[in-house]
């Protein structure tokens, strides 16, 4: 072998190993990057997305940094949108058989989601699939002759599915259809690598093993943590509501980020960021001898975030705002107004309509928890006579100024 491109394939390796859960199989990785040197021919790192939801947090991104990675290592990223295998839904850690969603729902989210990704990948470096293009122009001999290369007993071997059908929980044989039409996907494309979450390896070793029986090259199967919310107990979820938004308003990302629990620092620096892991290390080390307190740490992750998202002015204009709200204890200049001619107001419903609560009920919760404040003052009633210049607060970033019209 070639020691400079060994040397390259080392380099190369680091970078990859980076945060990730497992390479499988790693020797083979090493191969295919030495290859791909020698050859002069980027690797294609396959990524699928079903686009199931609108919007995409922090949790999403941890793939996504990876393939930011493999980018700039000079290899070809391809991201497959689901569009197709949306319509039946991945039963990956699933207890009960998904909603399929339909067509118009789906067209929504892919667009959705490609405007956010394009916040962390490098649009010009990226190419687009839609997995419909190949899969929707089967016929039932494709699709039984697809079938017929995995058994029954193997897909049982995925926890999910072994335990749904110990419990007598029902299996939709659509549902088996799944993972051999994500492995199809690489077969399809002749991918060299494909990423995915932990939750995800039962999949991309169905395309791994799919390759093979259609006579390609197995492709590496690359996997990534599952990022801890910001409670820094459950997996980041918008429905446990401990998630960081990418569409999220650079002053709420900063928030929520100071919000994380210490032990989390050091882990979201390495998923979620570009800091160097070397800088990452030195932090730790100083946190651990006392020398670097973390709220500084979380101050340097929160803007390293929004920068990624957004820009640094940006994120130097969160910082100011926060230490303004926090350090001061002052309500800021640049909080939102609104022109109204009521004098008297149901205040859940209040705090819903202008964007303050996700609802009316977690309004109630919200007073009922003293978490609003009206002048400064803790407000527990459900009714507010409005007076001109009162300043109401939800939580500790939410601000709404009255401007009352005679």
């Amino acid at each position: 072998m070639d020691n400079s491109i060994d040397q390259q394939v080392s380099a190369q390796l680091e970078t990859i190993k980076r945060g990730v859960v497992d390479i499988i199989p790693e020797d083979e990785l090493k191969n295919k990057l030495y290859n791909s040197i020698k050859n002069h021919k980027p690797l294609r790192i396959k990524l699928g997305l079903d686009p199931t939801a609108p919007d995409i947090h922090l949790g999403h991104t941890v793939v996504l940094n990876k393939l930011r990675q493999f980018q700039d290592l000079g290899h070809e990223v391809h991201l497959i949108i689901g569009d197709f295998t949306a319509r039946i839904g991945d039963p990956s850690g699933k207890s009960e058989t998904r909603k399929q969603l339909s067509a118009e729902q789906i067209a929504v989210n892919a667009a959705t989601y490609q405007e956010q990704i394009f916040k962390v990948l490098d649009k010009n470096k990226t190419i687009i699939h839609y997995n419909s293009e190949w899969l929707q122009n089967m016929n039932l001999v494709d699709v039984l002759s697809l079938a017929g290369k995995y058994t029954v007993a193997r897909m049982l071997e995925r926890d999910d599915f072994s335990k749904r059908y110990k419990e007598g929980m029902p299996i939709g044989v659509h549902e088996f259809m799944y993972p051999l039409m994500q492995g199809y996907d690489s077969v399809e494309l002749q991918a060299d690598v494909e990423m995915g979450g932990t939750d995800q390896t039962f999949n991309l070793l169905v395309g791994r093993n799919l390759q093979r029986e259609y006579g390609q090259e197995p492709q590496i199967a690359l996997t990534m943590p599952i990022l801890e919310g910001t409670d820094g107990v459950q997996k980041m979820s918008k429905s446990l509501g401990n998630y960081i938004g990418v569409n999220e308003e650079p002053n709420e990302i900063f928030g929520k980020t100071m919000s994380i629990t210490d032990d989390l620092i050091c882990r979201y620096f390495e998923l979620v960021t570009r800091v160097p892991m070397s800088e990452i290390n030195e932090m730790k080390t100083r946190m651990e001898k006392g020398e670097l307190n973390p709220r500084d740490a979380k101050i340097k992750l929160a803007k390293a975030i929004i920068a990624i998202f957004y820009n640094e002015e940006e994120a130097d204009k969160a910082e100011e705002r926060f230490k303004l709200i926090f350090s001061k204890h002052d309500i800021p200049d640049d909080i939102p107004a609104i022109q109204t001619t009521e004098k008297e107001v149901w205040l859940p419903k209040f705090l819903l309509e202008h964007g303050m609560v996700q609802s009316a009920s977690d309004g109630r919760r919200m007073l009922q928890q003293e978490a609003v404040k009206v002048n400064g003052n803790k407000q527990t009633e459900e009714n507010l006579i409005l007076e001109n210049d009162m300043v109401i607060q939800v939580g500790k970033r939410k601000f709404l100024k009255i401007i009352l019209n005679d």
